[in-house]
């Protein structure tokens, strides 16, 4: 985890010293991170990148100078680690975190719905899923289409809103694709 490595006692000498090293060193932990992530988490992992690149793109522009890129590469190093203690908050496993980001990514299903349906459909995504991936259901359409009506049926089962319903049935299928090679192995 990146805050391991850059505990917060060191947070402020970095940002005073504020030279390119540590920004460089900073950015490639992050990436590193998220690169990790994309393997597990693609909602996640494509909010950080993003984070990521606007910070880079910012500096970039001469918009901020080196210690407010620290400061902000930082920012987003804890707003990593608090995603992993929302998802212990929430009592969810790293597969059914994944889930729970594709349902939530839409925030105006996280307020309609509230982070305890979210979490229980994830659970329920997880199970359903992980017993109905097969190796090839990615490539077959018959199998992809099978994972897509029980996606969302459960959706459906949970209230979850139907004008979001389409968007959030095709984040959970991305993301039971990265899970799918680790479930079927």
């Amino acid at each position: 985890m990146v805050l391991e490595v850059v505990p917060p006692r060191h947070v402020v000498p970095a940002v005073t010293v504020a030279n390119h090293r540590n920004g460089r060193l900073l950015r490639k932990l992050l990436n590193d991170e998220i690169k990790t992530r994309s393997g597990k988490n693609a909602v996640q992992a494509r909010s950080f990148a993003d984070m990521l690149e606007k910070t880079i793109l910012r500096y970039q522009n001469r918009s901020i100078d080196a210690a407010q890129v620290i400061a902000e590469l930082i920012e987003i190093a804890k707003e990593i680690r608090e995603s992993n203690q929302r998802g212990a908050e929430l009592g969810l496993s790293e597969a059914e975190m994944a889930f729970y980001d594709a349902l939530a990514a839409n925030e105006n299903a996280k307020d309609v719905m509230g982070d305890k349906q979210l979490a229980l459909i994830a659970v329920e995504l997880v199970q359903q899923v992980r017993s109905n991936v097969t190796i090839d259901w990615t490539v077959k359409q018959s199998a992809r289409a099978k994972i897509r009506v029980l996606v969302k049926r459960i959706l459906r089962r949970y209230g979850y809103p139907p004008n979001l319903e389409e968007k959030a049935t095709d984040l959970v299928l991305e993301q039971a694709e990265l899970l799918a090679a680790q479930w079927v192995a």
